[in-house]
Formats: structure tokens, sequence, C-alpha cells
């Protein structure tokens, strides 16, 4: 009967060209690894190489080789897999986000999933929306958070997790905190043009004139809500950002939602098609809910 280590070895041996080099590879004698060529060889009935140097394969030894390949490429997947699915459950759970879940939404998230699974390792990056999609589809992350206009055309493979509304994020004691109500829902987004826009990419989503004109004169932008929050407190200037981002913050910030022209975004929970989350990575998927 043909085993699979003799395929195994008959591959190292042609690979190398010699029985040394082969041996060194495989931690065995030359003598142990010519022996099982000889049986090989014998099961075969044929000689699978044209001479005793090991560097030449006949007819028989180059479909053997291709067939060899083949079946020792197939088991080193199983082991793979094997391995994979046995360390699933206190492995590793890949998480790319936009950066405004990553301070809403995932501290919550993430201390329930750990009660539970305290042995999995969680990372998380938090990236633009764009690259989120991109670690998703070249299989850098096992699941993704990304945000899109509620109500807009929906992404496939994608699922919500959460809405919210998206408004003016302004220093307490700055100018858009302190004018009047009544004249603030008047002018509605246009509160933006008392203040520097700090632009973030969640200001692209208010299809309002002044946010549009701001955004092409705007000389600070910054993708994390962290940092954001930080240059609003310093009074750089007023952001755009969901609500749910200043709570659990200091009174240093007001937030305003113009009534007249509401903005909402969705927060979307995305994977790849294409691949099977671990079972860690599954259970994280199902907890992503509001």
């Amino acid at each position: 009967m043909i085993k699979l280590e003799m395929l195994r070895v008959f591959r190292v041996v042609a690979e190398q060209g010699n029985l040394s080099g082969a041996a060194k590879e495989l931690g065995r004698t030359p003598s142990a690894v010519s022996m099982m060529l000889a049986q090989l060889e014998d099961h075969i009935g044929a000689p699978l190489f044209e001479t005793d140097r090991k560097n030449r394969l006949t007819t028989m030894g180059r479909l053997v080789l291709e067939e060899s390949n083949r079946a020792t490429d197939a088991f080193a997947r199983s082991l793979d897999a094997i391995e994979r699915h046995r360390k699933s459950i206190a492995g590793t759970v890949r998480i790319a986000t936009v950066p405004s879940a990553t301070v809403t939404l995932l501290p919550e998230m993430v201390l329930k999933f750990r009660t539970q699974y305290p042995d999995v390792r969680l990372e998380i990056s938090d990236v633009d929306s764009a690259a989120v999609h991109r670690r998703i589809r070249y299989e850098e992350a096992d699941i993704g958070i990304v945000t899109a206009p509620a109500g807009g055309d929906q992404i496939a493979d994608a699922s919500v997790i959460m809405y919210d509304d998206l408004g003016i994020v302004s220093r307490a004691d700055g100018e858009i905190a302190n004018t009047p109500q009544s004249d603030a829902e008047q002018r509605g987004w246009g509160l933006l043009e008392r203040e520097p826009l700090i632009a973030n990419p969640l200001c692209r989503m208010v299809d309002h004139p002044t946010v549009q004109k701001l955004l092409l004169t705007c000389t600070l932008e910054a993708r994390n809500t962290t940092a954001l929050l930080s240059f609003v407190r310093r009074g750089l200037g007023a952001t755009i950002l969901p609500h749910s981002a200043i709570k659990g913050q200091s009174d240093d910030f007001t937030f305003f939602a113009p009534p007249d022209f509401p903005v909402r975004r969705a927060l979307l929970k995305i994977a790849n098609p294409d691949r099977t989350l671990t079972p860690a990575a599954l259970a994280f998927w199902y907890r992503l809910v509001v």
C-alpha cells in the first residue's frame, strides 16, 4: 500500500535533487530516505529516477510527482483547517471599523463579548469605510463596521446595526453653542459658518450647500473621533458627528441636529461572503446589535 509519507519523501527528494539534501530537510538519514523511495518504487512497479543520483525523473516519476504534490498539498490544507478550527474558539477575531463606532458602539459590545469568551483575542483597527471594505475583501479582517447614509442604496452582504442622527458638535462655550435656539433652528447647518469646520468623512454625508462649501475651504481634517473631540475642546472649530459620540464625555461639548434638514447615518456590519467566519468571529457578529 502506498502511504502519504512515501509521497512526501519522494516529493522532497525530487525537489532537492539528491538524497543528502532531502534527508537533511526531512530530519532522517539518507539510508532511511533511500529505503522509503525503494518501497514506493516497489509498490508502483517502475523506477522514479533515471539514475541513482536522484536528479532526473523518469516519465513515471514526473507523473507520480504531480500526484504527490496534489496529495501532500491537500493534506496540508486539511491539517491547517483542522488547526484553525481547533483554535477558533480561543483564537483571534479581527475587526476593522470606522472610528465613530470604535468610540460609540464597540466598548459595550466588547465588554459583553469578553464575559462569555474571555480567551478570544480581539484586534480592533479604526479606519475609514473604504479601507474597511478593502480589509474585508482581502481577508485582512474578519468583521467590518462601515457607515452609510440611512435609506441609501443597500450594500450587498451588509446588515444594519443601528441608525443615528448626525449633527454639529461644538465647544460648550463657543459661538455656535451660545446661539439662541430660535436663531440656531433658522440657520440650521449654516451655524457651521460661525466657527472653523474640522472636517471628517461623515461631513460628506451631509448634502447641504453650506457644508459642501465649507469642505472646499476647511484647513483641518481628522478621521479619529478622539482627535476630533480634542480639537473641538481646544477651540479649533466645530465638526459633524453622531450624538452618541459625545455621550459620556464631559460638559465641554454641545450637539445640535438641524431639524429642517435631518441627516441620519446607518452603521452596517459586513463580512466577506466568500469566507466562512470562525465560531468566535460568528459569535461576535451576532452580538453586533443595538
